[in-house]
């Protein structure tokens, strides 16, 4: 029932807590909606162009030598550490921890001779996925490192900030999927996702070790677990089996508040915790609030374990010097599944968007197994608002999914009128008077405090509102963040009101109304029309003197019930605010020939837990659940689904997974209509257009499908790094700082990368792209088919192909272009089996030349 914020794309986090944001709304700045292109820049992040000034600063530094993923031998005295694409180190190793020791020596060895002790702190050694540190030291320092031999690179370190009851029925995972896997108390059994996130409130009951079978020892991982510095308990349990938080950058810059922020991995914000809960949380929780339960909770996988990496805080967000320092100890502790809520942001902070410190992590990651879902980015619905853009790793896009709650109020004089409000309604066939907050004040000097937005029950009179419903005024207060509706509900009860109505009487284009729970019947009438339709009617119906004061209240009315939710079959929709593609290559905005998003899941009004500690949203501070939007909602539904898959197929690469929930995702709703996405019309109101491959990827998830695809496109490290070697304007000399790899390898064009997804964005007369085809299933015979908008032509070879369990087959593409329209055309290649797989890719090209 609050407003979530008033342009989707100005959203500073991937998830729904944008209460600091709102700020940002364009009736305050004149003219915002002129500078979209600005906003696309500096909304979403994630990765925040923002930097510490001072007599020091962070930055992040890579020398020569190869990290441990990396290192194939030729040091003397170490053994070779290197693992073949998408295997399992070994970090207990002796060749490892010894090669770790002297990778750290390095460092220590080159900031002591170049400045001496006491001049610098070293901040962390990052020794597996890239070799280098972090460091605090000053902008003379810095350049001095630039200079000495052996050093890569250094770059200044940046901020980084954040960006389920029914999900699991609406993607079909009771019934058609954990019973595959023994069952909801089966489901993920032995996996591991890490959460790179504001950490974990640990006594949640969605993390409970309690009335299920007690989870055993996991051997293969190494996770550490923090002991809580007031209690002296472990944050883990068995459930959560790795918990530390990662500061000392956060640290240095000055911007930690242990008394806020918690130096622990205790959640002191609700958004690790609600993330982890959608991707793993336990089976069957009730979510309470206000003495309502609104259905049980369950995670996608809910037998995973959870790994906690807390590298983000309740008011700064984060710095990347922490987070690359989460994820390589994530990688290190052996977790197969990696949940991300933030990415880079606007690629002005390195030349090539798929080469900086972060997304070289996220590659060595990779390498070593691991598989990656990363958030889209909340800035949509606007081209190019990715924030998400590397083929290793899976970016997610949110989707609006079937349910939705609708609440009425009926007034005296019959009308109906409909609005939002999670609440119960008004006792039966009893009218209740209407009273609006400014006739009601205490003194006329409180005026001052806007008394209409009902956040301070001591202006108001208790008398003249017991028993009553309080009418409120929506203004540019709760736009802002400096009213709410949790806040409205308190004062109505304070004051003894039956409940209350909330009017907005202006609105700001693009505004998006979500419902909050409440304990008292409640409603906010969202349409200004219906707002001044009541307005009318209150004012016909109360008797004022000569003065303007009230003489007596006679306008009444009724609040539905707004508890039960409506399931809608025009689902999934993208929404309005998850970030779109074209995907980009540089800071220039230039397309890649690269598809993102890759894929779509539910990341709207989505019920997890929260950590009471929590205040970055206000309308569920010290609730133990909440119902928030974002593609941070989105990306661990996947990271949940993937888990499934790798509990299914242990042997699967990251690259195959990846495969297997995109060539099986649907591009139509359940009324078997194309997917739809909130857009904006002319008039910046929502509506609903057509969604295309750069709203979904390749469409929304489907999970029973993805567990037995029949076949994958796979890809390891080599590709990626051909790849990065056939992208132009890829720096060679960055490429083999941060892969250590000579561009000894080329698959002609960055579009022959095997993705099941082919974009090709400058097509000029014809091309013809490569695919293979692996089969996981059994021998079977496959058709091939294609088609593609009138704009360009396609064909695929062979038409057919017979297919034997684990064997490979080259698959071709050829577009042609027919004609010249300035704009992307959109098709599919789809391969249908005997036995009944189906698989299919998205086409994705731009004509340049006949």
């Amino acid at each position: 029932m609050s407003s979530i914020n008033i342009h989707p794309f100005a959203k500073l986090a991937f998830c729904g807590v944008f209460s600091k944001v709102k700020k940002l709304n364009q009736t305050v700045v004149g003219g915002l909606m002129k500078m979209k292109m600005m906003e696309r820049m500096f909304t979403v992040i994630t990765i925040f162009g923002l930097f510490v000034f001072g007599k020091s600063e962070i930055y992040i530094v890579t020398i020569e030598g190869e990290p441990v993923t990396s290192y194939r031998g030729g040091v003397s005295g170490f053994e070779a550490t290197a693992v073949e694409s998408n295997e399992k180190l070994d970090f207990t190793s002796d060749s490892v921890s010894s090669y770790s020791r002297h990778l750290e020596l390095k460092h220590d060895t080159l900031l002591e001779t170049l400045f001496g002790q006491g001049a610098y702190t070293k901040l962390y050694s990052y020794k597996h996925l890239i070799n280098g540190f972090a460091v605090d030291i000053s902008p003379e320092q810095a350049e001095t490192l630039r200079r000495a031999n052996g050093v890569k690179s250094v770059d200044k370190d940046w901020k980084v900030r954040k960006l389920t009851t029914h999900t699991p029925q609406f993607l079909g995972l009771p019934t058609g999927v954990w019973p595959t896997g023994g069952g909801f108390d089966r489901a993920g059994e032995d996996i591991v996702i890490g959460f790179v996130d504001s950490g974990i409130f640990p006594y949640h009951p969605s993390f409970g070790n309690h009335n299920t079978e007690p989870y055993g020892p996991l051997p293969k991982f190494r996770g550490k677990c923090e002991v809580h510095s007031d209690t002296k308990k472990s944050f883990c349990n068995g459930k959560i089996v790795g918990a530390q938080h990662f500061a000392k950058a956060a640290i240095a810059a000055g911007a930690f508040n242990p008394s806020v922020d918690y130096a622990s991995p205790m959640d002191g914000d609700g958004h690790g915790s609600h993330t982890a809960a959608i991707a793993a949380g336990n089976n069957g929780i009730p979510v309470r609030m206000h003495g309502y339960e609104f259905g049980k909770a369950s995670g996608m996988a809910p037998r995973a374990r959870v790994a906690v990496y807390k590298a983000l805080y309740r008011l700064f967000g984060g710095f990347v010097a922490d987070v690359v320092a989460a994820i390589e100890q994530a990688v290190h502790d052996g977790v197969d599944i990696l949940n991300l809520s933030v990415g880079p942001n606007s690629p002005a902070i390195t030349r090539t968007t798929f080469l900086n410190p972060f997304d070289a992590t996220l590659l060595s990651a990779v390498k070593a197994g691991v598989f990656v879902a990363q958030a889209a980015g909340n800035g949509g619905p606007f081209a190019k608002s990715l924030v998400s853009y590397s083929p290793w790793i899976v970016t997610v896009a949110a989707a609006v999914d079937d349910r939705r709650y609708k609440n009425h109020l009926t007034l005296g004089n019959g009308k109906i009128l409909a609005g939002i409000g999670l609440s119960p309604a008004t006792s039966l066939n009893q009218k209740y008077m209407l009273v609006a907050a400014n006739d009601v004040v205490l003194d006329s000097s409180v005026m001052k405090f806007s008394p209409t937005d009902c956040q301070r029950p001591e202006v108001l009179n208790k008398n003249m509102i017991e028993g009553n419903i309080l009418l409120c005024g929506y203004s540019f207060n709760f736009v802002i963040g400096t009213a709410y509706v949790k806040k409205v509900a308190e004062t109505a009860q304070k004051l003894g009101a039956i409940g209350f109505v909330l009017a907005v009487e202006n609105i700001s284009p693009g505004t998006k109304f979500d419902p909050v729970p409440m304990g008292i019947p409640g409603i906010l009438i969202t349409d200004v029309g219906k707002s001044m339709e009541l307005i009318n009617y209150y004012k016909a119906s109360t008797l004022r003197d000569w003065t303007g004061r009230v003489k007596s209240f006679k306008a009444t009315g009724t609040i539905g019930n707004g508890l039960e939710p409506i399931l809608h079959k025009s689902a999934p929709i993208v929404a309005l605010f998850s970030a779109r593609g074209p995907n980009i290559k540089d800071y220039s905005f230039r397309d890649a020939d690269l598809l993102k998003p890759d894929i779509l899941a539910p990341g709207s009004l989505i019920w997890a837990s929260w950590s009471p500690n929590g205040t970055d949203e206000p309308n569920y501070m010290g609730e133990n659940f909440a119902m928030v939007s974002g593609t941070s909602m989105a990306a661990p539904h996947i990271a949940g689904i993937a888990a499934l898959i790798k509990q299914k197929h242990p042997h699967w690469s990251p690259a195959a997974i990846k495969s297997s929930l995109m060539t099986t995702s649907n591009t139509l709703d359940r009324a078997k209509k194309p997917i739809l996405a909130e857009q904006y019309s002319g008039s910046e109101t929502m509506t609903f257009v057509s969604a295309t491959p750069f709203d979904y990827g390749s469409g929304h998830v489907n999970p029973r499908a993805a567990l037995d695809p029949g076949l994958v496109f796979d890809a390891g490290y080599e590709d990626y790094l051909g790849f990065l070697c056939t992208t132009p304007g890829i720096d060679y000399h960055e490429l083999l700082n941060y892969t250590h790899h000579p561009c000894n390898y080329t698959l002609g064009h960055p579009y022959n990368l095997n993705t099941p997804s082919i974009t090709v964005s400058h097509l000029v007369r014809s091309q013809t792209i490569t695919r293979t085809v692996t089969n996981v299933d059994e021998t079977e015979t496959y058709t091939v088919t294609a088609k593609m908008a009138a704009a360009i032509a396609i064909e695929a070879n062979p038409p057919s192909m017979t297919i034997k369990p684990g064997a490979s087959h080259k698959l071709t593409v050829t577009l042609t272009v027919r004609s010249l329209t300035k704009s992307y055309s959109f098709g599919e290649v789809v391969l249908k089996g005997d036995r009944g797989h189906k698989v299919r890719i998205p086409v994705v090209a731009m004509g340049y030349k006949r």
